[in-house]
């Protein structure tokens, strides 16, 4: 199931001639788009980026095999670096941006140059909230294993692994999808 529509955002299908597709920079952009308001008191518009999909999909697939190769490995020092790895992609997605991570380098470097720019582009903010899930996982994870209880570090790394599986092999963003829901439900008169 592909992530709701809602989130996409077209893009410019423009470029000048003088940029080549490998020194084009991320996809997150910044506009403003408006914030729904309350009776009460106006809130400011808040500035948001863009994503390009396939990234966030190659990204998911590289989390899927280094959680899967954590969870094969014996409980030690290999599954807790791994899983400090992955917990450093995590949060350089929440606090950079999903655009800005090192797996998202590894796209725009490696692959974007070979498949061009995308027919469009998904607002950044519901991908930066499954990064924070992600992370809670990870974290969850890491503290486990490392504390000597590889049950609920296997659990909580598996968790994040069902999603980022979804995510590579579906499309299905289940992060993104609890905050479409949650800022539907945020929106609603009380």
């Amino acid at each position: 199931m592909p992530r709701t529509p809602s989130a996409a955002v077209p893009s410019a299908s423009v470029q000048p001639s003088s940029v080549q597709p490998s020194s084009v920079e991320p996809v997150e952009t910044s506009s403003v788009e408006p914030v729904e308001t309350s009776s009460v008191a106006a809130r400011p518009a808040r500035s948001t980026g863009t994503v390009d999909p396939r990234g966030q999909r190659f990204s998911a697939w590289l989390t899927t095999g280094l959680l899967v190769a954590a969870l094969l490995l014996a409980p030690g020092a290999a599954t807790v670096s791994l899983l400090a790895l992955q917990l450093v992609v995590f949060a350089s997605g929440v606090l950079l941006g999903p655009a800005r991570t090192p797996y998202a380098w590894l796209f725009r470097t490696l692959v974007r140059p070979r498949i061009g720019p995308p027919s469009e582009t998904e607002d950044a903010r519901p991908p930066r909230f499954a990064q924070a899930v992600g992370l809670a996982f990870a974290t969850v994870a890491l503290l486990g294993y490392a504390a000597g209880a590889p049950v609920l570090g296997a659990v909580a790394a598996g968790m994040a692994l069902a999603a980022a599986f979804l995510n590579a092999a579906f499309g299905f963003c289940l992060g993104c999808e609890v905050y479409l829901r949650l800022t539907k439900l945020r929106a609603r008169p009380a």
